[in-house]
């Protein structure tokens, strides 16, 4: 590709062509701030937080979206700049929520690192009438507090051309704007999905979960309740960035230790879970394609998508793998299998998620998610989540020793753990699968084509006299792309795998947040996935069907994969729903 060269602040720079003034001025090592822009998704030069000077422009110009040319003279840092971004800050501090130290965001904050690099502090500079809302929580899994939002429309963008899904935008017009539902409706009564990649965006607190600590630590405190928790595999991906770890860092040994010291009674790992549930939904692919079952099998351990299906996809919902999710095969042993192995009566036993997606959050009140007569998770709580009730519990999180989950649901395989990445539930599946097809031993586990962040892969693996066809897709707009070609007859498979969030839930709603300035030009999702990989090379068992403790479970309690008691326990049911 064609280089173009300009000087910025005076230094000689080449940037490809089609670069815009912020992309080239980054290749340089100078940071131009942003608020409202993000990569692909929202590029609207609205915040103009971003303006710079271009010589022989009359006016300053949205480095996020004017092209370089060649021979262009940038400047980035000039008074005039300054003192521009500075008055940005102070019109936007004029109508915001300023109770800071509350805030679930402080510490973390766009919008408050920016006042702090160009001291504004929160003095009323501009008086006059400022707006009032009332919080919106009438989703199951967050809070809408428009008295934070700067309305630069990284949720709406991100809700419409990532997820196409479209449930919030701007109402009304001009200092009466505001983000929300059409027609006055909460969140919760639209067809959102809860994937939660709108908090994700958001730089200030005007988005964010439930927060469900404050329940954890009462049951905790109860000497009549058994609290046993499971982490996700992504947890141990992302949490570390919560305590000054790098990305990429894998602290499940830390982490493990943490919840340890929180009072937990068990401390246990969602990839045992994710192990349980590749065996049974290997065997339901199998049972599909031998005995002509509902083809294609889509995989359904993403709330979020299972939520899409059934709403934007509902004639779809008998592709399904009938399996529960990870979360909640897990849940539903603990309170079955678990409870009587220990003799715990399931309606003492507290059962805590810690997931990467807040969609958890709606999953855990789902119906035909009781295997024992009460809910088969009682608690979701997402990775911030976990970062805040460490803080709280006075607990260093850096100093701690590693340590291991408790046994037998902490013994898991590398293919539980690569659950996390888009592509790693079908290649988890295939592990399995093609083995219990062929009867052979794989001489390969890696299905190298399925991996990567590309929003869909596609590959055919010729297994046991047929060709296994399969599909992977992440992120709702690429689900929807996928799955318009399979009702178009212009796509064929026999399995495919959708996670809701874009890169899998290495990239959920409920991960630790990166600020627009690191997600625009780092691939979040290929670091954080890259440890889930690293983890599963190195561990001893890579297939789920050899998990001992997987095998012992069907030995004792569920006899083989697909049986009638499996059924009872791991499997669950769709509802049909409309959009709204």
């Amino acid at each position: 590709m064609e280089n173009i060269n300009l000087k910025i602040n005076g230094l000689d720079v080449s940037a490809p062509a089609g670069s815009t003034v912020l992309e080239a001025a980054r290749l340089a090592g100078i940071k131009i701030p942003t608020l409202c822009y993000l990569k692909d998704i929202n590029e609207i030069g609205a915040c103009r937080m971003c303006v710079v000077e271009v010589k022989g422009a009359r006016n300053l110009v949205a480095a996020c979206v004017h092209p370089i040319s060649e021979g262009m003279e940038v400047l980035t840092n000039t008074p005039k700049l300054i003192q521009s971004r500075k008055r940005t800050l102070q019109l936007l501090l004029s109508n915001h929520d300023k109770s800071c130290l509350s805030c679930v965001r402080s510490g973390n904050c766009e919008l408050q690192q920016l006042c702090k690099e160009y001291g504004v502090d929160d003095a009323n500079y501009y008086e006059g009438v400022s707006n009032s809302y009332e919080l919106d929580d009438s989703a199951a899994h967050m809070i809408r507090d428009n008295n934070k939002c700067i309305l630069c429309r990284r949720c709406v963008a991100v809700c419409e051309k990532t997820q196409g899904i479209g449930v919030i935008g701007p109402n009304n017009r001009g200092f009466d704007t505001f983000i929300g539902s059409p027609f006055g409706m909460g969140l919760g009564e639209t067809s959102c999905v809860s994937c939660g990649q709108c908090i994700a965006v958001c730089p200030t607190g005007a988005l964010y979960e439930k927060d469900y600590t404050d329940q954890v630590l009462e049951a905790i405190a109860d000497p009549d309740k058994y609290v046993v928790v499971q982490t996700a595999p992504s947890v141990r991906a992302g949490l570390g960035e919560e305590f000054g770890y790098p990305m990429g860092t894998d602290v499940e040994g830390k982490m493990a230790a943490a919840l340890r010291r929180i009072g937990f009674d068990k401390v246990f790992d969602t990839d045992w879970g994710a192990d349980l549930t590749i065996v049974e939904e290997a065997a339901e692919l199998l049972d599909r394609i031998q005995n002509g079952g509902v083809l294609p099998m889509i995989t359904s351990c993403s709330p979020g998508w299972v939520k899409y299906c059934e709403h934007y996809f509902p004639d779809m919902t008998e592709n399904l793998s009938t399996c529960k999710s990870p979360q909640q095969m897990f849940g539903a042993m603990l309170k079955t299998y678990f409870a009587e192995k220990e003799g715990i009566d399931p309606k003492k036993i507290v059962s805590v998620s810690v997931m990467p997606c807040t969609a958890k959050k709606f999953e855990v009140g789902r119906d035909d998610q009781d295997a024992a007569g009460v809910p088969d998770v009682d608690i979701a709580i997402t990775t911030r989540e976990l970062a805040r009730l460490i803080r709280r519990c006075g607990i260093e999180f850096t100093a701690l020793p590693d340590e291991t989950f408790d046994d037998p649901m902490g013994e898991s395989t590398g293919a539980g753990v690569i659950f996390g990445a888009t592509g790693g539930v079908m290649e988890a599946a295939l592990r399995t699968a093609v083995e219990k097809l062929t009867g052979e031993e794989l001489a390969n586990l890696d299905f190298k084509d399925v991996r990567g962040i590309e929003g869909i892969k596609e590959a055919v693996y010729p297994v046991a006299g047929m060709d296994v066809k399969v599909a992977v897709a992440s992120g709702l707009g690429n689900a929807r792309t996928l799955l318009n070609k399979v009702k178009a007859g212009e796509a064929d498979y026999h399995f495919i795998e959708i996670m809701g969030c874009p890169g899998g839930c290495v990239n959920g709603g409920g991960q630790p947040q990166v600020s627009g300035d690191v997600r625009n030009f780092t691939d979040v999702r290929g670091i954080r996935a890259s440890v889930l990989y690293k983890n599963d090379a190195n561990k001893p068992i890579r297939k789920s069907h050899e998990n001992p403790a997987i095998k012992k479970l069907y030995e004792e309690y569920l006899g083989e994969p697909g049986s009638h008691k499996a059924h009872e326990t791991l499997h669950t049911s769709y509802v049909k729903r409309t959009i709204n």
